[in-house]
């Protein structure tokens, strides 16, 4: 078994407070831009003539799954980076290559199973949602073609994750950018039907998405080829599939991607219950998402640079590294959470006047902000728990924690407030992440006994 003495990389050597920005700012930037696009994905859709409302609504019935398939490929990820991240701590380039490999193998499976999905799936997954032969053609229409597509998603992710273990998050950055910027291009161009290609409505918002996937993909297996190597081999005969490491990648990354797959199955089930308000609070409750992302990405982007940071140096054996990780990274990410609390509070109106909704469904879109964001402090706690959890092998954690946000609690709690207080539908989610925080303290007190102070102490500061 091949190994070094020390490794060079920066996530052992640097320190870990100005680390977590220099990493975690291109993911945030990133993130960022991935939610504009988001954002600007909807805003088109919301202008098709006639049917802006149902376009949306469609949208909205549609995301769940693409939630899912974001859920697994960032699931994987999660064990991926963890166990990648703390194999180059540990100096075993051997290992390292072999879960690179593996993880492109995992990566082409995901596509094959949404691919099918795509083909017999979609319509009979619409129709357990709405029964409008409208809006289910719409959104089946925009839901086959992002699933017969799911290539790009699924590779981008994957070597988006190899390359931010390694600490190339500038290299990931550049390619998600440059995905999503085409997307925002295309968006138009092949929804209204400009340059002299045909109107193709919402289908031509699902193929504005894929191509910007793919787009992405290339260039971040480009940069894999390229940078990795230097850390491991990034030589094709390892993805012959190896089940040992399959199994310790999934030993992680199977609780992260159930946890991530808790945000799919909230919102599926947030869509079955609003349903019994009214399709006003269900596009709502899509387009709020849509907003919300531009926080909540910001926060997971420092999520993504914890993960390796804490994962590297506790592989590497450097308890005031891991412990610098946690204290900053939570830090961090609670401040990214209250500053976008504060900015949507005072932008909700205009954010809002974005998009061509019903005057209903603008009403209630101002009321999520207005009660949502109200939970954000624990809502940042909590995400940084997770990656703590994550980093430190501990994937069980991370998914009760989330389970306990996104549905143990959450939907119980929508579902009362519906069938008792339909004003107060959205306190349900604060309430959840109030839980959750809770919770979280009380588990980190177990892992910090039993795992960080356990950490023999092997410091190159």
């Amino acid at each position: 078994m091949e190994k070094q003495a020390q490794p060079l990389n920066k996530m052992g050597t640097q320190p870990v407070q100005k680390l977590l920005i220099t990493m975690g700012l291109p993911m945030i930037i990133s993130m960022a831009v991935q939610a504009i696009y988001n954002i600007v994905d909807s805003y088109f859709v919301s202008k098709i003539e006639g049917i802006g409302d149902e376009a949306m609504n469609a949208m909205t019935l549609a995301f769940p799954v693409q939630m899912l398939m974001v859920a697994i490929g960032v699931g994987t990820g999660v064990g991926i980076n963890a166990l990648l991240s703390k194999s180059l701590g540990e100096g075993d380039r051997e290992k390292a290559s072999r879960i690179a490999g593996n993880s492109i193998f995992i990566g082409l499976c995901m596509f094959v199973i949404f691919f099918i999905f795509g083909i017999f799936g979609t319509k009979a997954y619409v129709l357990s949602q709405t029964k409008d032969p409208f809006i289910t053609d719409l959104t089946s229409s925009y839901l086959r073609i992002c699933c017969c597509f799911s290539l790009g998603v699924s590779m981008y992710m994957t070597f988006e994750k190899l390359l931010q273990a390694t600490g190339k998050t500038m290299q990931s950055t550049i390619a998600q950018l440059t995905g999503a910027v085409a997307n925002i291009i295309l968006d138009p161009i092949m929804i209204f039907g400009w340059l002299g290609l045909p109107k193709m409505g919402i289908a031509g918002a699902a193929y504005a998405t894929v191509i910007g996937q793919f787009i992405s993909f290339f260039m971040d297996a480009a940069f894999h080829f390229k940078y990795n190597k230097a850390e491991f081999s990034t030589s094709l005969r390892y993805i012959r599939p190896k089940l040992k490491i399959i199994r310790e990648i999934f030993a992680v990354g199977i609780p992260a991607i159930l946890m991530q797959a808790l945000m799919s199955f909230m919102t599926y089930g947030v869509n079955i219950i609003f349903a019994q308000v009214s399709a006003e609070a269900v596009t709502a409750y899509g387009v709020y998402y849509k907003i919300q992302q531009f926080v909540f990405f910001a926060a997971f982007g420092m999520n993504n640079a914890m993960i390796p940071i804490i994962g590297f140096n506790y592989g590497m054996g450097s308890s005031k590294r891991v412990k610098d990780g946690i204290k900053y990274g939570m830090i961090y990410t609670i401040a990214i959470m209250i500053i976008g609390a504060v900015g949507l509070q005072i932008f909700a109106q205009p954010l809002i006047n974005i998009f061509t909704l019903s005057d209903k469904t603008h009403e209630l879109c101002i009321a999520a902000i207005r009660i949502i964001t109200l939970g954000y402090i624990f809502v940042g706690a909590n995400i940084a728990y997770q990656g703590i959890f994550q980093a430190l092998g501990k994937g069980i954690h991370s998914l009760v924690l989330s389970a306990v946000r996104l549905l143990i609690a959450a939907l119980p709690a929508a579902w009362i407030l519906v069938q008792t207080a339909q004003d107060y539908i959205w306190a349900a989610f604060p309430f959840a992440e109030l839980l959750a925080f809770i919770i979280a303290l009380f588990m980190m007190k177990s892992v910090d006994r039993k795992v960080i102070k356990a950490i023999p102490e092997r410091e190159t500061e």
